[in-house]
């Protein structure tokens, strides 16, 4: 398993208006999507740069992991996803190499890929996903 590329950067927001009008304004980036991920409780607001996304990420309950997070921490980088050929197979090899998952086998994420998470505490701080299409 060896990432192909940095598949996004999740940044959590407040407020995901006036965090689009800073991307767009003071970035010159485009929102080229917006979706709600009911599952992890979030609206997304998508950025690409080059071959990297940039997510933005609004809770839709404080209950929610990006609710939590923002109590927690404030707004701020969330995580950081690399894409693979195999998500289930890079999450193997992870546990095999004596990292902590958050997700044993892959799930449906923002722009319907195959998505899955390593334990912070396994990964020095950094929440980091795989993710295939």
């Amino acid at each position: 398993m060896k990432p192909t590329h940095v598949e996004h950067i999740g940044i959590a927001v407040a407020n995901l208006d006036e965090a689009i009008k800073y991307y767009e304004d003071v970035l010159g980036l485009e929102c080229y999507a917006i979706e709600e991920v009911a599952e992890q409780k979030v609206k997304v607001a998508f950025f690409q740069v080059g071959d990297t996304k940039i997510e933005l990420l609004e809770t839709t309950d404080p209950e929610g992991p990006v609710g939590k997070f923002v109590e927690k921490k404030g707004p701020g980088v969330h995580h950081i996803a690399f894409a693979v050929e195999c998500t289930d197979g890079a999450l193997k090899a992870a546990e095999e190499k004596g990292v902590s998952l958050i997700d044993k086998t892959h799930r449906i994420g923002a722009e319907s890929l195959k998505i899955g998470f390593l334990h912070p505490k396994s990964t020095f701080g950094v929440l980091t996903e795989f993710c295939s299409k």
